[in-house]
């Protein structure tokens, strides 16, 4: 089984006042294991979890869907609470963080830094750093993609700012842009950060990766913020032939897109505070 809470979107849905800001981190729960997909911008994920009594602490894993502040800035506030707990004596374990190896890259927009604010090596402090462009399965049903292949042709995009690679600045096409997906007894779900790489490319690699046709959920962002009519028509297209049971579209995807989107598929609200449960 699968449970799955949303610590941190632009927005929440449950009348219990929990903060919202425009980042994104889930907190999974799968057979004995914990784990974080994404921590948002800020503090916020530790301050939502414990109105939600999750303890933080006792996450075993700590996967990055890529490398933008808005999915991995929280990561100085993860690494506060574990060293506060270890100077104090409390139980904590020692999480793994898995990432594409380009996650910890320099980036930046016209000179703003939008990348991780830590590097490899002081998180490798905190954790134990498992850095793959290839799959990594985390359990019998739950996998990191890695490095996502892009194949169709709607949703190649221009670069987002530059990013340092090999000692110079170059066009960043968020090449670490990846995804987690759980295999339920109903279909493969599909857990995005920001779909940088396509969310129908994501699917499609997923069911690769999975030996798998059959999706059955989506939550994540879609990166649909104002996109061209022929990439939100295709997207659509794809969606109605895919047939979910239910798509949860969040965090960087606009109104126009929703509604684009609502017309080819169940889409479903999401904000902080909702719970999805899979077997």
């Amino acid at each position: 089984m699968l449970k799955l809470t949303v610590l941190v979107d632009n927005n929440t849905i449950i009348d219990r006042y929990f903060y919202a800001e425009p980042g994104l981190s889930f907190f999974l729960e799968h057979d004995t294991g914990k784990y974080l997909f994404d921590i948002g911008y800020s503090d916020i994920f530790v301050r939502n979890a414990t109105k939600m009594s999750i303890n933080l602490l006792d996450v075993d894993t700590v996967v990055l869907s890529h490398g933008h502040n808005d999915h991995t800035w929280g990561l100085g506030e993860l690494v506060k609470l574990h060293s506060q707990a270890q100077a104090e004596g409390y139980h904590h374990k020692t999480p793994a963080l898995i990432a594409h190896p380009d996650a910890f890259l320099d980036r930046n927009i016209d000179g703003l830094a939008i990348g991780t604010m830590l590097s490899s090596n002081q998180l490798s402090k905190t954790f134990s750093l498992k850095i793959s462009k290839e799959p990594v399965w985390l359990t019998s049903r739950l996998v990191f993609l890695g490095e996502v292949e892009r194949k169709n042709s709607f949703e190649i995009e221009s670069a987002i700012g530059k990013v340092w690679r090999e000692n110079t600045w170059e066009e960043d096409f968020i090449l670490d842009d990846s995804a987690l997906v759980y295999m339920s007894n109903n279909g493969l779900v599909i857990i995005t950060g920001c779909s940088h790489a396509g969310i129908c490319n994501i699917i499609e690699y997923a069911k690769k990766v999975c030996n798998q046709e059959s999706v059955y959920d989506i939550i994540g962002g879609f990166h649909l913020l104002n996109p061209s009519q022929n990439k939100l028509i295709n997207t659509a297209d794809y969606f109605k032939s895919c047939r979910p049971h239910a798509v949860y579209a969040c965090h960087c995807t606009d109104l126009r897109s929703k509604i684009r989107l609502a017309q080819a598929a169940n889409l479903q609200e999401v904000g902080v505070g909702l719970v999805l449960e899979y077997e």
